[in-house]
Formats: structure tokens, C-alpha cells, sequence
């Protein structure tokens, strides 16, 4: 075991505080010096220098990151075709008004159904909606002719003006058929012919072309029944007629075959529609 000797040495050497440990391992019973008085301690305050934290990469981004919609300021009318409350209001959807080209047309109609009853009305609505809510998450302005399933009209010639007021950018009216055509099937895309305006030339035909291309493309078969190549042009549809705004209206499909009309009373057929809609609309819009 070293002396205290050793001890002292090594004090020496190392801090004071070491010596007393080691004195203590020792047995040495030597006196040890009494410490000096520690010196007076100063206080003050440090700013610490800035740092930078860089997040890692799976760190999530604010939720609150604002999107850039494809087309700012875009205004859409989208017109569900029909009213559920049609049928038990004969008396009001029956009077004349006007349909453009001289011409005068009831003022609504009760549409058509599957063969199991399910209504054009609400397949028109449920669609619309869809399609609706997938524009307005992009940024664009959406107005409908109608704001629920179970009330009158509005008549033809309001629903065009719905979307003249809207100086809408874009208008699509949203229907489906009922051919009891043997075989009948397919959508097809109607445009106002010849023109009454600016608006229903070219543009009109572009809306409608972007409509039939989008909804091809979609997986969806052009009418085998109807116009040619998926358009058909029309001359005695008000809404379309009395439009000053681009507008096109789509038959969805045939509501009397039974592949078509599983497609539309499922929930999933709908959104198929209404994605490949909404799809052309935004391509449209963005041309």
C-alpha cells in the first residue's frame, strides 16, 4: 500500500480534489491542508448562437399547405338532369316555355329508370354532386341548377340561365337514356346545332369532344344507338339552345340495359362516371 508520501506526489500532480479520495484509500492520517477559498463567481447572461434543424425526410408537411387549383377563378354550372318532385307536380312541368329557335317545350319532364326502378333523377343528382365535389377541390367555382332530389323543375329554359347568370366557363347538363332498343347502349355527348352563338360554335364543340375523348378513355363505350362517334347534334334541347356559355350534355348511358343500369345503381358505377366527368371538365378547362 503506497505512503502518504506517494499520496502527496500524486497531489501534486493531479486536481485537489483527487487528494482527499486518495488519502482516504490509503489510511494516510496526515493533516491535509486546508482548500483556499474558492474565488468569487460572476454571473452573466450568454445569448446562444442560432441553430438550424433540418427535418428528415418522413417528418409530414403542414397540413394547412396551400394547393394551386388548375384553374383559379374557373366557374362550372353543373345541371342534374330532372327533379325527384317532378312526377306528383304534372300541372307545372307540363306548361310550355321557351326552348330556343322559336320554339316551346314542357317545361320539365319526370326522366326515365332502370327497369328495377332505380330514377334518372337520382342517378342525374348523386352524379352531379360527385363530380362537383371533385371540381371544388381544385379550386373551381361550382354551381348547380338544382340543390336537392326532391323538389320541382327548375324549368329548361331557368336551368340555361342558371348558366348564363354564372357567365360560367363551362356548362354540363348530366342525364341518362331510356332506349328499349334491343342491344341499346353506350353514352353519347349532345351539342347545340347549328350554333345560335358564339359560344355554341366552337366551344360548345370542344366541351363536347373533351367529354367524349375523357369518358372513352375512362373505359366507357360510345351509344351504338344514337348520333355518330359519341356526339350528336342537337337542335331541340332548351338547355342548350338558350345557352350563351359553352355547354354540352351527357347521356350517361343507357338506363334500360342491364349491364349499364348495374353500373349506375351502384355507388362505385356513379363515381366512375363522375371521375371521368370531372376529369374532362378540368381538361377542358385547362385548354
Amino acid at each position: 500500500m503506497p505512503g502518504c508520501g506517494t499520496v502527496v506526489a500524486v497531489r501534486r500532480a493531479i486536481v485537489p480534489l483527487l487528494l482527499a479520495g486518495a488519502l482516504l484509500l490509503t489510511g494516510c492520517s496526515g493533516a491535509i491542508p486546508a482548500a483556499p477559498a474558492p474565488a468569487p463567481v460572476t454571473t452573466r447572461t450568454i445569448t446562444p448562437a442560432p441553430t438550424t434543424v433540418t427535418p428528415s425526410s418522413s417528418a409530414p408537411l403542414p397540413s394547412s399547405s396551400p394547393v394551386a387549383p388548375p384553374a383559379p377563378g374557373k366557374v362550372v354550372v353543373l345541371d342534374p338532369g330532372h327533379n325527384g318532385g317532378n312526377a306528383s307536380h304534372p300541372a307545372e312541368i307540363n306548361r310550355q316555355v321557351p326552348a330556343g329557335r322559336g320554339q316551346t317545350k314542357p317545361c320539365n319532364t319526370t326522366g326515365t329508370s332502370t327497369n328495377a326502378g332505380y330514377p334518372e333523377h337520382a342517378f342525374t343528382f348523386d352524379v352531379a354532386r360527385r363530380v362537383g365535389e371533385a371540381l371544388a377541390a381544385k379550386g373551381i367555382r361550382v354551381v348547380y341548377t338544382r340543390q336537392d332530389d326532391t323538389g320541382v323543375g327548375p324549368c329548361v329554359d331557368r336551368r340555361a340561365a342558371i348558366g348564363n347568370e354564372a357567365n360560367a366557363d363551362a356548362v354540363v347538363s348530366i342525364h341518362a337514356d331510356g332506349s328499349t332498343a334491343a342491344g341499346a347502349n353506350g353514352f353519347h355527348v349532345a351539342y347545340s346545332s347549328p350554333p345560335l352563338n358564339a359560344a355554341q360554335g366552337a366551344p360548345s364543340l370542344r366541351l363536347a369532344e373533351v367529354l367524349r375523348d375523357t369518358m372513352r378513355t375512362g373505359g366507357f363505350s360510345t351509344s351504338n344507338y344514337i348520333g355518330g362517334n359519341g356526339l350528336s347534334a342537337r337542335s331541340d334541347l332548351a338547355g342548350l339552345n338558350l345557352s350563351t356559355r359553352p355547354a354540352a350534355l351527357v347521356e350517361c348511358g343507357n338506363m334500360r340495359n342491364a349491364a349499364e343500369a348495374a353500373r349506375m345503381t351502384s355507388p362505385d358505377g356513379r363515381q366512375h362516371y363522375a371521375t371521368a366527368i370531372a376529369a374532362a371538365i378540368e381538361a377542358y378547362l385547362a385548354s
